[in-house]
């Protein structure tokens, strides 16, 4: 969020960037308490009983909200919670987990994993973005392939005139609830031998 400066939102709000200082320490905090802000004004959504629909409803929901804010990106780069308020998710994910048969360990564990996809696929689009400004700075995959690189990329090249299209279409419910299958189909299995002789 280059574009995004201190003397930017201090005009834009009507003061100096001296008077924002008093309020935040820096630009990553503005951004922190702006995302706070912008999270509790976002409402609930109605959220399935089932737990596995409900798993996949919130960790969508989460990527949704996300996905709307432009500058998120560099906010959750800082690798800092926000407020309380946006919590309730990690709570619904993680409880939603146990209902299905994950251990507490296991449950924060595909928190984890589904956090990295959704954290993953904001990443992406940002930097798709970014490329979609100057699409003339640098030839990117797949089109900077050639036939040359055939013996060693066979697939890649095989699929290079086709990967757009392949991709563009790009379902993120259907490929988050792929991992959640996978995630619950591991259910039990991590220290499931030690369970077993404590039982």
């Amino acid at each position: 969020m280059a574009a995004l400066s201190m003397r930017r939102v201090a005009k834009e709000v009507g003061t100096t960037p001296m008077a924002l200082y008093h309020h935040v320490r820096d630009k990553d905090d503005l951004l922190m308490l702006t995302l706070s802000g912008t999270a509790a004004t976002v409402p609930r959504p109605e959220l399935p009983s089932d737990p596995r629909e409900r798993l996949l409803a919130v960790t969508l929901h989460m990527h949704g909200t996300l996905a709307r804010m432009p500058w998120v990106v560099e906010v959750l780069s800082l690798g800092d919670l926000t407020d309380k308020g946006a919590l309730w998710m990690v709570e619904e994910i993680v409880g939603a987990g146990i209902a299905c048969g994950l251990t507490e360990a296991e449950a924060v564990r595909a928190y984890r994993t589904l956090w990295h996809c959704v954290y993953g696929d904001l990443v992406f689009r940002r930097a798709m973005e970014r490329r979609a400004e100057d699409p003339d700075r640098k030839r990117y995959f797949p089109g900077m392939l050639t036939d040359a690189d055939a013996a060693e990329l066979p697939h890649l090249v095989a699929l290079a005139d086709q990967w757009s299209e392949l991709t563009e279409d790009y379902d993120v419910s259907g490929q988050l609830s792929a991992v959640i299958d996978g995630l619950l189909g591991r259910a039990g299995r991590e220290g499931g031998a030690g369970r077993e002789r404590a039982g």
